[in-house]
């Protein structure tokens, strides 16, 4: 609208700025509404972002007669007492208060699921794929393109989490709608479009390639970027947990590498002073209300803290691989990890992506190795290739759960017994990521029920020899 337009132009104005990864043409191709777009850039940052200069206190944190008479607003993403290590909130600083809006009334999303301990969802036991989500029938928006494949937990007790696909190819912000999750933080991997997001606290553009982060109780509209009659999809991490999202430990590895610090971006503060009749889905115990307001919930002129959404450009992960011999753990790719209730404990999720990188391991089976794990691997990918399956395509999904045995397929570990270990060897046909969790994850109804499961997946280890070995002395 011209209203939208004009705020935008007014409080909105933006810098141009592309990832240092992005090649030429990458920037080229950069849409109007990326480019005018500005990041702060660091992980836990205590930030302060205005639109309008002077928007944000610089004294005190609720003054009797704020600037401009916005109102502040606190945003507390954990408990006022937690140690200050931990502790996360954000100061905003809105043209209206958040309680100046209507009474709720209940929606349904039938394919939506936050409580894994009831009869409604089952245990799974076999090694699990399914295939991409397909376009929408009828134009359908972030929400309501949400399906639930598996989790642990419920919202209810703020504990576990659950796994999510998206595929929407309407706009959010355009109809007037936003989504607010008060169940958990939502982890966000698009796979074939680029999301735009707009928060209260500023936008963020997610392209395929990219993660992004929104917290609990911080609203946002996902809006497709995709070519006309095209549709955008990807898949949704939501923890239940108190505990957020934090950087893993280094170790022995030392000061840097993995996911730097520096690589992060939050938004910088952008409002829009729009009066309409604004729809805001909020999801609380699993359940979700709509509640209508008299103007965009997006006019948060400035604000200051810690509780932030943020993106990262997974093209910038600084990958740590074995230089001797065999394959290494998969926690060495980890980008974030949600740390468990105790010191030392499991912790509750991490995501490690498996992206381009150098296999040199001499005399040694490259591709990751059988195994049966402690804990759930979720796996999606996002283009390209995995370099343990073949006919695992981009937007697919697979679960191998607690003790679930997995590995490389057969023409996999024929190709690598091949293979000539002497040489080096570059791994740059794909991008795929694992949620790894110590829950044991269970189905949701979507999982069997949404015409998505590939059948045919035990097969890829048919053919797979079985080692003939000597009889035993004296047998």
């Amino acid at each position: 609208s011209n209203s939208r337009a004009k705020a935008a132009n007014a409080h909105g104005r933006r810098r141009p700025r592309t990832s240092a990864m992005a090649s030429a043409d990458d920037q080229g191709k950069a849409s109007a509404w990326e480019r005018d777009l500005r990041y702060h850039a660091g992980f836990g940052n205590h930030v302060l972002s205005e639109a309008i200069e002077g928007a944000v206190p610089r004294d005190q944190n609720s003054p009797q007669h704020t600037p401009y008479g916005l109102f502040a607003e606190q945003l507390s993403g954990t408990g006022f007492t937690a140690p200050r290590a931990v502790n996360q909130r954000t100061w905003l600083y809105r043209l209206s208060p958040s309680v100046a809006q209507g009474a709720h009334r209940p929606v349904q999303q039938p394919r939506l699921v936050s409580d894994f301990t009831t009869g409604a969802t089952s245990a799974a036991a076999d090694q699990l794929r399914w295939r991409p989500p397909g376009k929408p029938e009828q134009p359908t928006d972030f929400v309501n393109g949400l399906s639930t494949l598996c989790g642990a937990g419920s919202a209810a007790a703020k504990q576990g989490l659950a796994i999510h696909l998206y595929a929407c190819d309407a706009p959010m912000l355009a109809a007037d709608r936003a989504f607010l999750d008060t169940d958990g933080d939502l982890l966000l991997v698009p796979q074939q479009g680029a999301l735009r997001l707009t928060t209260e606290l500023g936008r963020l553009h997610v392209p395929p390639g990219h993660v992004a982060v929104v917290p609990r109780g911080v609203a946002f509209a996902a809006d497709p970027e995709c070519e006309a009659g095209g549709y955008c999809r990807g898949y949704v991490l939501e923890v239940f947990e108190d505990a957020h999202f934090r950087l893993p430990e280094l170790g022995p590895i030392g000061a840097n590498g993995l996911a730097e610090p520096h690589h992060f971006e939050a938004p910088h503060a952008w409002f829009e002073d729009r009066r309409c009749e604004f729809t805001v889905v909020a999801k609380v115990c699993g359940d979700l209300f709509a509640r209508a307001g008299p103007f965009s919930p997006f006019d948060v002129a400035g604000w200051h803290g810690n509780y932030v959404p943020y993106r990262y450009d997974l093209s910038r992960f600084h990958p740590v691989n074995t230089v001797g011999v065999d394959h290494p753990d998969p926690s060495v790719f980890t980008v974030l990890t949600v740390p468990g209730a105790a010191p030392g404990a499991p912790p509750c999720v991490d995501l490690a992506i498996f992206p381009p990188r150098w296999l040199c391991a001499e005399a040694s089976f490259r591709p990751p190795y059988f195994h049966r794990n402690c804990v759930a691997e979720f796996m999606g990918l996002v283009r390209g290739a995995y370099d343990a399956k073949e006919g695992f395509c981009p937007g697919a999904s697979s679960l191998h759960g607690v003790g679930t045995p997995h590995g490389p397929d057969a023409a996999t570990y024929a190709a690598a017994l091949a293979e000539d270990t002497s040489v080096p060897r570059k791994f740059d046909k794909g991008l795929a990521f694992m949620f790894e969790s110590r829950l044991p994850l269970k189905l949701a109804p979507f999982a069997a029920e949404g015409g998505l499961l590939d059948g045919d997946y035990r097969a890829c280890w048919e053919g797979i020899p079985r080692a003939t070995v000597p009889a035993p002395a004296g047998s």
